[in-house]
This record gives C-alpha cells, sequence and structure tokens, in this order.
C-alpha cells in the first residue's frame, strides 16, 4: 500500500481475474506492453517505483516544511525558492496517488521514465496556470513572481533528484507528447465520422 492507506489499482487478485487481453502473465508476474514504447511494464515493479517516489516526495516535503518555519519571511527569494520545489513535490504526491490508485485505466501503467515524461508536462502545464491565476496553491501566496520564477529554473532537476533519473531520461519527451497528439486525432476522426452517421440517420428519419 501508499502511504499505508492508498490501495493498488490493480491487485493480485484483480489482475488474476482479469480476462483483458492486454493483461498478460510471464515468469516474472503480470505485465502490459507500454503504449508509448511497446515495453513490457510489469506490474509489481511499477507500483514499487511509485512507492519509492513517493517516499522520497514525503522526506522532502518534511524538510522542506522545515526550512519555510525556520526562514525569515525577509529572506523573500529563499522562501520562494522553497515554495516552488513544494509545489512541484506535491503535484508528484498528487499524480502518484491518482496513478497508484486507479484500477479501471490501463494508461497509467507506464515505464518509469514515461511517468517522469508525463509528469514533466503536468508540472509545465500547472505553471502556466498558476502564472495565470487559474489555479490556487498552498505554496504560493498572493505574489506568485519569485516563486512561478523558480519553477521555471526547478522543475527539471527537481524531478531527475525524485525519480533518480539520468539527464537523458527527459530526452524523449516528443515521443510521448507526439503519440497523445496522433490518439487525439483519431479520435477525433472517429468522432467526426460517428456524428456524421447520425446526421444522416436523423435526416432518414425526419
Amino acid at each position: 500500500m501508499l502511504d499505508a492507506k492508498f490501495q493498488r489499482g490493480f491487485t493480485a487478485e484483480k489482475l488474476a481475474a482479469s480476462n483483458e487481453p492486454r493483461i498478460r502473465k510471464d515468469d516474472n508476474g503480470y505485465f502490459v506492453m507500454s503504449l508509448s514504447e511497446n515495453s513490457k511494464v510489469y506490474f509489481e515493479d511499477y507500483y514499487r517505483f511509485l512507492e519509492m517516489v513517493y517516499c522520497r516526495c514525503q522526506a522532502e516535503r518534511a524538510v522542506l516544511d522545515q526550512k519555510i518555519d525556520s526562514a525569515s519571511p525577509d529572506c523573500v527569494e529563499t522562501l520562494a525558492y522553497y515554495r516552488a520545489r513544494g509545489v512541484i513535490v506535491d503535484q508528484v504526491m498528487q499524480t502518484v496517488r491518482r496513478f497508484y490508485t486507479d484500477g479501471a485505466n490501463l494508461g497509467v501503467i507506464m515505464t518509469p521514465w514515461c511517468f517522469g515524461t508525463v509528469m514533466l508536462e503536468k508540472i509545465e502545464v500547472y505553471r502556466d496556470r498558476l502564472s495565470k491565476g487559474e489555479v490556487r496553491d498552498a505554496n504560493v501566496p498572493e505574489f506568485p513572481y519569485y516563486i512561478i520564477r523558480y519553477i521555471d529554473e526547478i522543475y527539471k532537476t527537481t524531478l531527475l533528484e525524485l525519480f533518480d533519473f539520468p539527464e537523458k531520461a527527459f530526452r524523449m519527451r516528443w515521443q510521448y507528447s507526439e503519440l497523445l497528439k496522433k490518439y487525439s486525432r483519431i479520435l477525433t476522426n472517429i468522432t467526426n465520422s460517428l456524428n456524421s452517421v447520425l446526421g444522416m440517420v436523423r435526416n432518414y428519419g425526419s
């Protein structure tokens, strides 16, 4: 379990009882072929990775809270750095919890590097929303300029540290982005085709 209270979405019992053809099993356990890299992702390895990342985030969050509490209010940039790092840590923890507990969507089962790329893009989107005032975050007071600036400076290295990844882990991010765009186009075309057929049926019925 994650944090002694969040249960795996795809439990051993659920995997054993599943008739889903994408869920397979070999001598190393249950696995799926990842969407982006078409490589084996074992459920046990994936959940262990999320648990490890979550533990790192918890430790980092505790250190940040202590540093923020002990810092002088006059140390504006220092506090902004701590809070920017807190934004990143909290977003990772939130995503880990969501992916860890999701037992309905096989799309959340992915390689660690793919998860890192997903997280990289999530931070970028969240940073833009923060800068536009579209979301409220406990780490960001009413004047977020310095915090946003520090997010821009540190988010990649912070994620690499939390995931214990080498720098090259984020060099292939375009593959995942392009894959999502490809499937988005396919779904759009299918939707347009269905709407066209439904329109023809309605016209025929009238």
